[in-house]
């Protein structure tokens, strides 16, 4: 993420500091990964890890293996092997903690997948990996022009160019299967370029693109959560949220991620509830369930035959009122129990103000009130000035 000075650009270059990952902050790549083992030294006779984390435009990432043993860093911009040419990147990452991302995404040493790292970029391929990034709002604009011409339903999201300029990667998502072998050749002979057509989520379109959630910070996905998982609508009745679709939806149109973030918590708190499709016997009547409030600890319930008067109750209540139905011993009401509670909470209320938490102006000075001087001394002392030196 970037740091509070400066904000990424396009290109996911800083836009405000133009220190170029270089900042207070240690760098201001997106998807960043904080090297806490790079101050550390490693045992005797262990050589360094000669793989390293490269990241690519829209927190895209590969790992690539340093065969020639450049003296590479976070934030140095390096030319890897694609198929067919090359490509332009920013070290993300590199030593020991390549090995734990390479486990999180199931990547093994040996694979085929693992490219080598050719050369550190010079000014040269950084100016034709400029010039290819800026044509891609261009070919984005024309491509949809020529989707919408064929007729195509797919919705052409972003493009990204190869570092050398000679291959762009056009990102879509669609709802069926699409047939763009013709869309493939107009786009190689309208750009003269290799084509490659890569079909991408909801999910993964929303973290290319970014944007600014309902909570008035950027996107998890689009600047540190890479791990997608499926979001159902029991996560959103464990926390007791309204089934709204307008306001559980995120930017991608799917359920938002962060319904999972607190999900554990609510769990293990629901651990100590009942049941809530359970009623209440008793000699008044039976019992519904209506709602509960998780971090206070209360339920409220209401009789059959008068489902608008709630009833609250607590955990340990109804748990007690539960246990004597099993032994088929209806209690008389539910009254006597909310009751009960009220008069606790009447007996706490007794002592809530007594330092005056509810004051705004508690800490404040107080104010001195001026003395109101008699009009009449004043002419008092102009008539007789010898009071003055008493």
């Amino acid at each position: 993420m970037s740091c509070t000075n400066c904000s990424s650009s396009i290109n996911g270059i800083p836009s405000g500091c133009k220190s170029n990952g270089n900042c207070d902050s240690g760098n201001c790549g997106k998807l960043t990964v904080f090297d806490w083992l790079s101050n550390m030294s490693l045992p005797a006779n262990q050589k360094k890890f000669d793989i390293a984390e490269v990241r690519f435009k829209n927190g895209r990432k590969g790992f690539y293996k340093n065969t020639l043993d450049l003296p590479i860093t976070m934030g140095d911009i390096i030319a890897v092997e694609t198929s067919p040419g090359h490509d332009i990147g920013i070290i993300s990452l590199t030593g020991e903690l390549v090995k734990v991302q390479m486990h999180k995404k199931n990547v093994k040493l040996d694979s085929e997948h693992i490219f080598q790292i050719y050369r550190k970029a010079s000014q040269k391929d950084i100016d034709i990996w400029k010039a290819a990034r800026d044509k891609e709002p261009e070919v984005q604009r024309k491509a949809r022009l020529i989707i919408k011409r064929l007729g195509l339903k797919m919705k052409l999201s972003d493009i990204e160019y190869q570092g050398d300029g000679n291959k762009a990667t056009f990102y879509y998502t669609a709802d069926e299967r699409v047939d763009f072998r013709q869309l493939i050749r107009e786009l190689a002979g309208t750009f003269s370029l290799r084509v490659e057509m890569k079909q991408v989520g909801l999910r993964q379109e929303a973290a290319r693109l970014g944007g600014i959630g309902s909570c008035g910070r950027e996107l998890c996905c689009s600047t540190w959560l890479t791990d997608f998982r499926s979001v159902s609508t029991s996560a959103a009745r464990y926390q007791q949220l309204s089934l709204n679709p307008l306001k559980l939806a995120g930017q991608c149109g799917k359920l938002k991620c962060c319904l999972n973030y607190e999900l554990d918590s609510y769990q293990d708190a629901l651990k100590n509830f009942p049941k809530t499709d359970t009623a209440l016997k008793t000699e008044k009547g039976i019992a519904f369930f209506q709602k509960m409030d998780i971090f206070k600890g209360y339920l409220w319930y209401a009789y059959k035959e008068n489902p608008m008067q709630w009833h609250r109750l607590t955990i340990e209540q109804t748990n007690e009122i539960l246990s004597l139905n099993k032994q088929n011993k209806p209690v008389t009401s539910l009254e006597e129990y909310s009751l009960e509670l009220e008069l606790e909470t009447i007996e706490e209320s007794k002592f809530k103000d007594v330092v005056g938490q509810d004051s705004l102006t508690r800490f404040d000075k107080p104010k001195r009130k001026k003395k109101k001087r008699n009009k009449n001394y004043n002419k008092n002392r102009r008539r007789n000035p010898q009071n003055k030196n008493k």
